[in-house]
């Protein structure tokens, strides 16, 4: 379990990091983006685990990396500014 738990958070934080890099420009303050993607695969991989219990590390793995994606594009922002158009146009 230990072993799962750490490996979840390294993925966690290349995840984040890696998404920190890509689109710095559309995401929060690095520090909030890293913890957001070690804390989603922490909490994924312990509810993976929760529900397969042992000797399923490669899906605990793979679903610690679901919620680390699912918890970091909760923190993006749009691209551009937003047009809106008047209802008459």
């Amino acid at each position: 379990m230990l072993l799962e738990a750490l490996s979840s958070a390294i993925l966690g934080l290349a995840l984040a990091w890696a998404a920190a890099h890509r689109l710095a420009h559309r995401l929060p303050a690095r520090s909030m983006v890293l913890s957001t993607g070690v804390a989603g695969a922490l909490f994924g991989a312990f509810v993976m685990h929760s529900a397969l219990d042992a000797g399923h590390v490669l899906i605990v793995l793979l679903g610690a990396v679901i919620v680390s994606v699912a918890s970091l594009s909760l923190l993006l922002r749009p691209a551009g500014r937003l047009r809106r158009r008047s209802a008459t146009a």
